[in-house]
């Protein structure tokens, strides 16, 4: 629901810029659980009765109040990565209240429905190999975006109910883009050995990849897994000399999809509806807000896709083309005028129903780079804002 605003109920005149608005109504919120105490602040769960969806709430309070200017700045920054991100397998921030007076706030975070990937992994070994895969996507779209996050351990990877992959706690995080932001600035109680970089004080992208590594090594080593598809990746990632290491998460994605590609063998007449397909979403979306997320399980994209298809069979052109791109995306986005035919609909359903799973999330993975590639925007259009 749109929160009118003192100032615009009490005149019609225009703004002016830099004016302050004040809104009307201060949230509030039911107080569910506790779910974890950390040594700068608590996490809760909250519900929120008006639109029924529950919320995570992080508050920013260190244990050691000499503590709590220091590391404020590091909260701010938590907010600043997290409102920025936009993928699958980044947690989502919907609000943060800050109050720089007292060097406190709260951050309001998407409740992930699941488990921390050790009990997962515990129960459901055998999705090992997918997500694997997710946590490789999640850690290279924070790499593209020279975000470091400095704290990767088994409890900030959670399993949604969809098994889908949420990388979490931006708290340590840290932007990062020539030689000097590299170096080693923090010392936690790592849970694994210690790379060789460390003895230089230095911790990159490459350090990174090799603690990703380590946290799969340990998951697979305790649960005696046999099945997992990507060993020799793994061993490649877990080398604590970096000269010997996987140079980045970029390069293991290249390096996994080449070897999908060169077992799988995609025909002709699949590549050409696929890039027909994925050619007309390109043309079709011009820009994704920050704040939206790619939707990842192709079961239901593919009962959208048919729904879709069969309430407009008998037609020649799409008539409403937002219907195609709220098949994918899940958050607001501007499309552009064009004609999407029917038929190449038809034949991408069809892509998908005759591919394995394994092909089918090559696919998705594809659709997804696509719209990585689309501009990305930030608030409101100004036709859109209530004043």
């Amino acid at each position: 629901m749109i929160v009118f605003m003192k100032k615009i109920a009490q005149s019609k005149k225009k703004l002016a810029a830099n004016q302050i608005i004040e809104f009307l109504k201060k949230k509030d919120f039911e107080f569910k659980e506790e779910l974890r105490q950390g040594a700068f602040g608590q996490t809760v769960l909250l519900h929120d009765s008006e639109i029924g969806e529950d919320f995570v709430c992080k508050k920013y309070a260190p244990i050691h109040e000499e503590h709590k200017k220091d590391f404020y700045k590091n909260f701010v920054q938590e907010i600043k990565f997290l409102y920025k991100m936009f993928h699958p397998n980044i947690v989502r921030i919907f609000n943060y209240y800050l109050y720089p007076d007292e060097f406190t706030g709260y951050i309001l975070m998407e409740h992930v429905k699941g488990t921390e990937i050790s009990e997962y992994i515990k129960e459901q070994s055998e999705n090992i190999n997918q997500v694997f895969l997710q946590t490789i996507e999640g850690f290279a779209y924070l790499e593209r975006n020279n975000i470091l996050h400095r704290d990767i351990r088994m409890q900030n990877i959670m399993i949604g109910e969809d098994a889908a992959v949420k990388i979490i706690d931006f708290g340590f995080g840290k932007h990062a883009y020539d030689d000097k932001d590299f170096d080693k600035s923090i010392s936690l109680n790592w849970p694994f050995s210690q790379p060789d970089e460390f003895k230089n004080d230095v911790y990159n992208f490459q350090t990174e990849v090799y603690f990703v590594g380590k946290l799969f090594e340990k998951l697979i080593s305790e649960n005696q897994i046999e099945h997992f598809g990507y060993k020799s990746i793994l061993h490649g990632m877990c080398q604590t000399n970096p000269e010997e290491r996987k140079k980045s998460f970029a390069s293991i994605i290249s390096e996994i999809n080449l070897n999908k590609f060169l077992t799988m063998n995609f025909s002709e007449d699949e590549i050409f509806s696929y890039r027909n397909f994925s050619y007309i979403l390109d043309n079709l979306v011009s820009k994704i807000e920050y704040g939206a997320n790619y939707f990842s399980d192709i079961d239901k994209i593919i009962l959208k896709l048919e729904s879709l298809y069969q309430n407009t069979m008998l037609e020649e052109y799409l008539p409403k083309t937002t219907l195609l791109s709220n098949c994918f995306i899940d958050g607001s986005y501007y499309t552009k005028s064009i004609n999407i035919p029917v038929c190449y609909i038809r034949d991408f359903i069809e892509l998908l129903r005759g591919s394995s799973k394994e092909k089918r999330n090559i696919i998705l993975s594809n659709i997804h780079s696509k719209l990585d590639g689309i501009e990305r925007y930030t608030g409101f259009n100004e036709e859109e804002i209530p004043f």
